[in-house]
């Protein structure tokens, strides 16, 4: 990736530990680029990165097991900085010389940590604190050299520092939010110890990437982007309409599956912000014709994605006919998608752009026109993603939406998807996010999904007559990535409002229950 070229790089090595996605968020929330590399990456190749520093993760592993992830230890005598956490510290201390004993004594959850000399690693951090542990094994014996800086009941040395070597650890995860001061404790290492430059802005990003697109694209270029409605979408359409201005063409698919009141808030405020060219394709009779009948979840997502691609192709051919033109056969179609940088560590994949070729055999378009990728957000976490999109000035009910899926509202609703029960559940979960949002919440929940059973029958009473209504389910659920998440405790007040209204308000509907599921072992979507 270009972007360590303008700011110095961190990489976070990962041990598999469940937390190598926060650590790099951490180092990058002070200001500081960060990647992930897998610890079979050879150090060589780490080193030829020229990193400003390196961190290595905690992870599931005892250092003593056979089979044990390890490290090869020039990474600690190769002159570039160095932080272990956890598994990582336990890694420094074996590897320099220092002892790691299976004590015994395991420690897990919230620790009270005793600091007895803060040196430059825990300075200004208060001497008694609370840090989130998760080990069973323990240093007892800092390397030749290092200071040792704490200590807890069961483990003798909890953090070290040899600053004069740029090494540096503690046996905690410095990156959860249990852990006390923690930030700090990172910040220390980053900035004082293997001083990093804090070059990492939202400023900045945002002009580096209007900078590298418009080097991609060229003066010829034209580009096309598939809006979502949903925040990456936006926010990669919105950087690459300021590099290349009315050579973008936004297309919006309108399948009938959005909630209340999105597509009207695409058309007119995203292009009220952003003065993008955008194309609204009105599809919903296409997709609900296509629908009719399917009640299994995998064929409905097939029928969803499979009409998507048709429609967005047709508009592509259309709108890209003459992006082509010249004896030169200029290549100067380009695909903009709002892949993030989850997406790409998981799909294991890394730097460069891939080029992908068009299969899009509509008429119109050359057999062999190729669309190059344009991924402004690649080097993005969804946090930094928003607060790009506050940056380019995007509305906050679209840079704080809630995620919501390509599918849209087709699996949300259990059963055959139909106009009638596509409205019937657009005005119960119009009602939850009104209230979720009049409570202060938005910010809060992660997602609010409204799932109705559309199969089921349940009796109710109504006035003075028995009714046969279909339930809705909320499911609240609080996340920092949708990798896992809890279910949400909502307040009762909200709850009680929620479904007192959507009962009232929408007649087809006489019962509300609520999902407590945490994932896993359940899915956030229901289908």
């Amino acid at each position: 990736m270009t972007q360590a070229a303008e700011h110095d790089l961190v990489l976070v090595v990962d041990f598999g530990a469940q937390y190598a996605q926060l650590i790099a968020r951490r180092v990058r929330e002070a200001r500081v680029y960060s990647e992930i590399v897998p610890h079979t990456l050879p150090v060589e190749e780490m080193l030829a990165r020229k990193p400003k520093a390196i961190i290595l993760s905690g992870g599931p592993s005892s250092v003593y097991a056979d089979g044990a992830p390890s490290i090869d230890t020039a990474i600690f005598t190769s002159g570039t900085p160095v932080f272990g956490m956890c598994y990582g510290f336990q890694l420094m201390a074996q590897g320099l010389g220092g002892t790691v004993a299976h004590s015994g004594a395991r420690e897990y959850g919230r620790t009270a940590v005793s600091v007895s000399a803060p040196g430059t690693l825990l300075a200004d951090i208060p001497g008694d604190h609370l840090v989130w542990m998760s080990h069973g094994d323990s240093v007892t014996e800092a390397p030749e050299g290092f200071s040792v800086l704490a200590s807890t009941a069961a483990t003798p040395v909890a953090a070290f520092e040899d600053v004069d070597r740029g090494l540096a650890g503690v046996q905690w995860h410095p990156e959860v939010l249990h852990s006390e001061h923690g930030q700090q404790v990172l910040e220390h290492f980053l900035h004082d110890i293997a001083g990093c430059r804090q070059t990492w802005t939202m400023v900045n990003i945002v002009e580096e990437e209007i900078a590298k697109i418009q080097a991609q694209i060229g003066e010829r270029g034209q580009a096309i982007c598939g809006l979502s409605g949903g925040v990456d979408s936006a926010v990669a359409a919105a950087i690459v309409q300021r590099a290349i201005g009315d050579r973008l063409t936004c297309v919006y698919v309108d399948h009938g599956l959005m909630r209340q009141g999105e597509t009207e808030q695409v058309e007119r405020d995203f292009v009220a912000a952003t003065g993008v060219d955008l194309v609204v394709v009105d599809a919903e009779k296409q997709f609900l014709d296509a629908l009719a009948g399917v009640v299994d979840p995998e064929e409905k997502r097939k029928v969803i994605g499979r009409e998507f691609i048709r429609t967005f192709e047709a508009a592509e051919a259309e709108i890209l006919a003459d992006a082509v033109s010249g004896d030169d056969g200029d290549k100067v179609a380009f695909l903009v998608q709002g892949t993030l940088y989850p997406d790409v560590v998981e799909s294991g994949g890394g730097a460069g752009t891939s080029n992908i070729k068009s299969h899009h055999n509509v008429g119109g378009l050359p057999d062999d026109l190729e669309f190059e990728l344009v991924e402004p957000l690649r080097t993005l976490f969804k946090d930094e993603v928003r607060l790009v999109g506050e940056q380019l000035g995007l509305p906050a009910e679209i840079v704080h939406r809630q995620p919501f899926p390509g599918p849209g509202l087709g699996i949300r609703i259990i059963g055959e998807v139909t106009r009638e029960r596509l409205d019937i559940l657009r005005q119960a979960d119009a009602i939850a996010r009104e209230e979720l949002t009049r409570a202060g919440l938005d910010r809060d929940i992660w997602q609010m999904p409204v799932v109705l059973l559309a199969d089921v029958r349940s009796v109710g009473v109504q006035g003075d007559g028995r009714t046969y209504g279909h339930p809705v389910v909320l499911r609240p659920v609080t996340s920092e990535d949708a990798m896992t998440a809890d279910w949400a405790r909502l307040p009762y007040d909200l709850m009680e409002r929620i479904s007192t209204r959507i009962t009232n308000e929408v007649s087809e509907i006489n019962r509300v229950t609520v999902d407590i599921t945490s994932k896993p072992p359940g899915t956030i979507e229901w289908e």
